[in-house]
C-alpha cells in the first residue's frame, strides 16, 4: 500500500485507497475537466469534495498542495519513476494524465501541440471570460449600476464563441474527428455559461450553431454525464 503520509492534505481528507489517484475537487468547470477526464480514460481514481463554498480550500491541508488555494489538484501514488507526485491547475493535469495514458491526446506530435493550443485557449481566454459574465450578470455583479464591466465581458466572450464557432465548422470535435482533452477542457465552461451562468440570450448563444451542436454531442457522452457529478457536492 503507498504511504501518501508525506502530504499534509491527506490528513484531512484521508485516501480510502491510497494506490489510486487521489482527486481532491468541486463541481465546478475547472473541477469538471479532471473527472471527466478520468472517466473518459478509466484510470482508478478516489474523489474528495473540496466545498469551496465553505472556504476549505484556504486551510492549510489544501494549501499544502495548491498554494493558490483553487480547486482541482491531485494526488497519483503511481506518478513519474513509481513515485507519488501532487499537481495543481486544470490544465497541467489535463495534459499530465493525457501524456501518461496516450488517451484524450493525438499520437501525432503536430497535432498534439495543437490539442495543447487549444487547452491554452481555454485557459487563458474562456474561463477567464466566463467566470467574468457569471459574475457580472448572475451573482454580485449584477448589482452594479455600472454595467460597463458586464458588456466587456460579455461583448468578449461572444467574440470568444465565435472563435470556437469558426474552429468546430465542419469538425465534430475541436480536434476534427478526435475527441480530446481540448474538448473536455471546454465543455463545462460553455455549458456553465447557458445554464448555470443563465446567459445564453446575453451572449447570443442561438447564434452558434456549431458550437451548440458540439456541447450537445459532449453532454451526451455517459462519462463527461457522469463527470459532471464528481465528487458530489454533498
Amino acid at each position: 500500500m503507498t504511504d501518501l503520509s508525506a502530504f499534509p492534505i491527506t490528513k484531512r481528507w484521508p485516501a480510502r485507497n491510497p494506490d489510486v489517484l487521489q482527486l481532491y475537487s468541486f463541481p465546478t468547470p475547472n473541477g469538471v475537466k479532471v473527472s471527466i477526464a478520468l472517466e473518459e480514460i478509466g484510470l482508478p481514481y478516489e474523489a474528495h469534495a473540496v466545498n469551496i463554498m465553505q472556504n476549505e480550500t484556504w486551510g492549510p491541508e489544501f494549501l499544502s498542495l495548491n498554494p493558490n488555494g483553487k480547486i482541482p489538484a491531485i494526488i497519483d501514488p503511481n506518478g513519474p519513476g513509481g513515485k507519488p507526485i501532487g499537481l495543481f491547475e486544470s490544465g497541467a493535469i489535463l495534459l499530465y494524465l493525457a501524456d501518461k495514458t496516450g488517451k484524450l491526446i493525438p499520437a501525432d506530435p503536430a497535432a498534439r501541440w495543437e490539442t495543447i493550443e487549444w487547452v491554452f485557449f481555454q485557459m487563458a481566454a474562456i474561463g477567464p471570460m466566463f467566470g467574468q459574465v457569471g459574475f457580472f450578470h448572475k451573482f454580485a455583479g449584477k448589482d452594479f449600476e455600472d454595467k460597463r464591466p458586464l458588456k466587456r465581458y460579455a461583448d468578449e466572450s461572444i467574440r470568444l464563441l465565435g472563435v470556437l464557432d469558426s474552429r468546430l465548422a465542419g469538425r465534430t470535435w475541436l480536434m476534427g474527428d478526435e475527441y480530446t482533452i481540448a474538448d473536455v477542457a471546454h465543455l463545462g465552461w460553455v455549458r456553465n455559461l447557458v445554464g448555470f451562468y443563465e446567459a445564453g440570450d446575453l451572449v447570443g448563444f442561438s447564434n452558434f450553431k456549431n458550437v451548440q451542436a458540439w456541447l450537445d454531442r459532449g453532454v451526451a457522452r455517459p462519462a463527461v454525464q457522469k463527470g459532471l457529478d464528481i465528487p458530489a457536492r454533498g
